[in-house]
């Protein structure tokens, strides 16, 4: 891969990873209720409006507003700042940690607009077997697990030098 297409990676992957990620949220926050569940597959999967102020699985969720909108915008900013820096570096020929990249950065990005937006994040992708649910997420959330995976993937398939 060459630089070019190193970038152009970086832009289309982002970008198409942000619009699903916001396009999905707005359809939810348009045409649900907040906390309406509908049902895709019975006792297995549903779409749930929900709206999370914490971090992953709520943590961090009971501290006061203030902290919350000071806190999260700076840590996705720093978080950002370091990834994008990170991604800058990272040569060309190891596509699988610049896939990962990507998607950890769209994903925090989509994340990040929606704290900016309404100081918290819309989930909406409900898993669960019968009355044990797993913690609702989004496309942004999903984006950041698949590319920790690939990171993860990445490590024990490259040689460090």
């Amino acid at each position: 891969m060459s630089t070019r297409q190193k970038w152009l990676l970086f832009g289309s992957v982002v970008f198409g990873i942000l619009v699903l990620d916001q396009v999905t949220k707005l359809y939810v926050h348009q045409t649900f209720a907040l906390h309406e569940s509908r049902p895709v597959i019975a006792n297995f999967f549903s779409f749930t409006y929900v709206r999370n102020s914490g971090a992953a699985f709520g943590m961090l969720a009971q501290q006061s507003p203030t902290f919350i909108r000071l806190f999260f915008p700076t840590v996705t900013a720093v978080a950002l700042l370091g990834l994008g820096i990170y991604f800058a570096r990272v040569p060309a020929q190891y596509v699988l940690r610049l896939w990962g990249l990507c998607l950890i950065i769209a994903g925090a990005l989509g994340n990040g607009v929606d704290r900016l937006w309404l100081g918290q994040v819309i989930d909406f992708i409900d898993v669960h077997w019968h009355t044990y649910h797993w913690p609702a997420f989004n496309v942004a959330d999903s984006s950041i697990c698949i590319g920790v995976g690939l990171l993860m993937l990445d490590a024990f398939r490259t040689p460090q030098t």
